[in-house]
This record gives C-alpha cells, structure tokens and sequence, in this order.
C-alpha cells in the first residue's frame, strides 16, 4: 500500500474533523498515518482575555514556537503529505508555522506531493500563499488545495469565531448561528478524498486540482482577497510595533496588543463595509481582472 502521512494542529477539533473526513476514501489504497502538531507550552483554548491577541505579531511574523518531538520518521518516504491547517490573523497557526521551518519537514517534504486542507472563516489566501512558499522551499510539490469556510455573512462571522476562541461557545445560541463549518459540509468533503484518490490510481495528479475545483474545493472572493492584501500589510507594521515591547506572553506589550485590538474591530466593522464595497464595484467594471485573480488563488500553485 502507498503512505500518507496527515499533519495537523488544531485547538477545537475542526480541522481533524476535516482531514478525518477527506482521507477516508484513501484508507482503500493507502496506510494513513497521523501527526498532531503539539506546541510546548500549548495555547490556550478558549483565549481568555488578551491573550487572544497575544498570538498576533509572531503570527504575522512567522515566529515559531517550540513543538513536542514528532512521532513520525522524517527519513521515511512518503506518496503523499497533507497538510490542515486554520489561519491565525492572515497567516498559518504558529504550530505550522513551526512544523514548515523544521529540519524535519524539510526532509520530509522534499519531492514529495503535497495536499494542503485549510478550516477557515473566509480570509485564508494569504496564509496558504506563505505554507505555498515553505512547501518550495522544501523542494516539495503542491499538487492539490482545499479550502473549507465559514458561509455565515462576513460580521456575523467575525463574532461568533471571536465568541468560540475566548469562550468556547460554539454552538447556535438565541441571536447568533453556530460557529465555524457546518457539520454537513465537513462530512461530505470526503468527495475530495474519492478525487484524490483516483488521482493516484490514474498516476496523474498533474491534472489533480482542476478535478478538485471541479468538486468545489476552492472559492475565490476577488474582494475578500484584495482586504487580505492590504489588511496583511497593516498587520505587519503593527506587529513589528508590538514586538518592540517582548516577546509572546510577555505583559509588557499588553497595552500595544490593546490598542491593536481596538484597531482591529474598528476596521472590521467600520472600514471594511466601505472597502468591500469600493473593490466589489472595481471588479464589476474590471471583470478581466477579476478573472485572473480567481484563477490564480483557485490553483495557487507555484510560479515558474
């Protein structure tokens, strides 16, 4: 049988859920192995009060954190390497992040095929554009990407993820839906599995992910993606700001990661109607544009 080994980190259990539910058409061709990041100390779960924000600069920044000794041999060779993963402030978890800039995963990644799985709100290009970069700078292969998101309304979104990370209220409550991704989406991304899957009997994962938009594995927003842009940019001048003051934990930066914090969902639910409503009138009039902005990120493979 071939190998695949899953490599994961998740605080509330959803992108296992995912990856759990993608990989099973695959248990009838491959031996499936599992490996859950765990960082040392863990983070928090829920975030209690700032330190929720405390995750932000070295986020931004791809500050790794230390994780516990992998239980997989980084000298084995793989079929098949996939990756789930959320993302923190626009970019991977700090626990992939870390898993990305190891001597381990540099060995184990090279010429080697990767799947990436994201679990998401609905801002996550920018993060796979960064583990995108890690993965060639690997000398692995991306061959395939799968993005699963939050379909609720942009601000209802942002309160509900906010209420499930610092109280670890997931569930429908009076006024607000359920958290994060429908259960009936999760179950049945297992049609991705069965594509890749076939992908691998046919010998050519070449043509993978255009079998996997096919399915809807990808949708591109062109206005979402254009406030990821900018949003990324602002996000790293605040976070060098904030580092000047410590480093993760450290109380010192307590009154920067507040006034991020107000500046945060200012923006969100100020700014961003307004700005979202300027690029959905751009790609309106410029429709080429947004053409080649979804083709690019639905792909988002490597550049030659």
């Amino acid at each position: 049988m071939k190998k695949a080994l899953v490599v994961y980190y998740s605080q509330s259990g959803q992108a296992r859920e995912i990856a759990d539910s993608i990989v099973e058409p695959l248990k009838t061709a491959f031996e499936i192995i599992i490996e859950e990041l765990k960082p040392d100390p863990p983070f928090p779960f829920p975030w209690k009060g700032i330190s929720f924000f405390q995750a932000f600069p070295e986020s931004v920044q791809e500050i790794p954190c230390k994780l516990r000794p992998f239980g997989f041999d980084p000298d084995e060779k793989f079929d098949l390497v996939i990756l789930a993963f959320q993302t923190w402030y626009l970019s991977p978890s700090i626990p992939m992040q870390a898993f990305l800039q190891s001597p381990e995963a540099k060995k184990l990644l090279n010429n080697t095929p990767v799947i990436t799985i994201q679990g998401s709100r609905n801002m996550w290009v920018m993060a796979q554009e960064r583990v995108k970069a890690r993965i060639k700078e690997a000398g692995g292969r991306l061959v395939g990407n799968i993005v699963l998101v939050d379909r609720h309304p942009n601000l209802i979104s942002v309160i509900t993820i906010v209420r499930w990370m610092t109280k670890g209220e997931k569930k429908r409550s009076r006024w607000l839906p359920e958290a994060g991704i429908s259960e009936k989406e999760i179950t049945e991304s297992a049609k991705f599995g069965e594509v890749i899957l076939h992908a691998f009997k046919d010998g050519n994962l070449e043509g993978l992910q255009d079998r996997l938009l096919e399915k809807g594995a990808v949708q591109i927003n062109p206005v979402l993606v254009s406030i990821e842009k900018r949003g990324l940019m602002m996000f790293r001048i605040w976070s060098k700001f904030i580092l000047k003051k410590g480093s993760y934990g450290s109380p010192a930066r307590a009154g920067q990661l507040r006034l991020f914090k107000y500046y945060l969902f200012g923006v969100i639910f100020l700014i961003s109607p307004v700005v979202s409503l300027f690029f959905y009138l751009k790609f309106k009039i410029c429709q080429r544009g947004r053409k080649k902005l979804v083709d690019y990120y639905s792909h988002n493979f490597f550049e030659e």
